[in-house]
């Protein structure tokens, strides 16, 4: 009788657990297709881009060196992954939180993976040292890497990896999913913009080492082939072979509308609306580029004519030429400029194009 009772129940507990195991597995699934659905949300709302959250001790200089990446579409800070809700900043350093002070990164995976973004931010940070960045100690300095997609931590984890064999000691980076984030006070966020000379642990050498680093695939030039299929008659006969557009017949003779003028063969930022000015010529003229080293200039003889002609220092490519006859009050120079050299960002389109770093310009 005994032994009938006790099989009898593990009948009854196998079947149990079977039913458990199937209960399992849907919920496995729907989870999943949840996830999913969640990821394609959160794209949507992203307009394409993606989501990271990155600590790297102070926050301040963090957010700055993020910023400047190229691909990198918008930054915040705040306090992430602790044990309170709303805390501030007071309550991050002097309470105990658990808070790390993190930089919430909207990143244009067309133009930066999450690979190479992670390369670049590990390259900011100490990733050895627990609970600290350069001057800073305590728990709220410590370095993460928090995703909000599930996908996104193989990618991490493999990055880590790599990072791994470049040092003898344990990484100290901690891989997590986001469970929480609260944006900083606002005096806190673009800081370092708002106060140039404040602190920062990572130095300037660091800022210009990123800018230098990213000039080659930020501003890449395009081959003769790829150019001769993107780009129209005029646009490549102007550039490539130093033609000429009719005077006020091209794209931005008269636009003066706010935003800036890139060289449409590389990307690169030459010229800003701030600089632009109506000379009657019938070409965009410009009081100075926004960045000498960004222009060179070589003697014209073509012509019958002493002229000097402005070429992009980095694609080469024809621009126009300059002249000693612009506004006395801006320097006496007038860049003569082809429309079709040039691809102009508006003022609000720049964050989203990847300009987000020259905004400055238009405070």
């Amino acid at each position: 009788m005994k032994k009938k009772l006790i099989l009898i129940i593990l009948v009854i507990f196998l079947f149990a657990c079977d039913n458990n195991m199937d209960s399992y597995n849907i919920t496995e699934e729907e989870n999943n297709e949840s996830l999913r659905k969640d990821d394609e949300l959160m794209d949507k709302e992203l307009n394409g881009n993606k989501l990271i959250y990155l600590a790297g001790g102070c926050f301040w200089g963090t957010e700055k060196y993020l910023g400047l990446i190229y691909g990198v579409v918008e930054t915040e800070v705040g306090y992430a992954n602790g044990n309170t809700e709303n805390p501030s900043y007071e309550d991050v350093c002097r309470r105990n939180t658990g808070h790390a002070e993190t930089v919430k990164v909207v990143y244009n995976p067309e133009k930066i993976d999450l690979e190479n973004l992670l390369g670049l931010f590990y390259k900011a940070i100490d990733p050895v040292a627990l609970n600290s960045q350069g001057y800073d100690i305590g728990t709220q300095y410590r370095t993460g890497v928090y995703y909000v997609n599930k996908k996104d931590e193989a990618v991490i984890n493999a990055s880590l990896d790599e990072l791994q064999k470049e040092y003898n000691e344990p990484l100290a980076v901690e891989v997590m999913e986001l469970k929480n984030y609260y944006a900083a006070e606002e005096y806190h966020q673009k800081y370092l913009e708002k106060n140039p000379g404040g602190y920062c642990h990572i130095g300037e050498s660091d800022f210009c080492a990123l800018e230098e680093a990213q000039n080659d695939t930020k501003y890449k030039v395009k081959s003769k082939k790829e150019l001769e299929s993107t780009l129209t008659e005029m646009q490549y006969n102007v550039t490539q072979n130093s033609a000429t557009e009719p005077p006020y017949d091209n794209e931005y003779y008269d636009n003066f509308e706010d935003g800036i003028y890139v060289d449409i063969i590389s990307g690169e930022p030459l010229f800003t609306s701030k600089d632009k000015f109506e000379s009657g010529c019938g070409w965009p003229s410009f009081s100075k580029p926004i960045d000498e080293e960004v222009v060179e200039e070589k003697s014209d003889l073509n012509y019958g004519m002493i002229r000097t002609e402005v070429r992009t220092a980095n694609s080469d490519s024809h621009l126009g030429h300059v002249f000693n006859d612009g506004p006395k009050e801006s320097g006496g120079l007038r860049y003569c400029i082809n429309s079709a050299s040039l691809i102009f960002i508006p003022l609000d389109k720049m964050e989203e194009e990847g300009y987000g770093e020259l905004l400055y310009i238009f405070e």
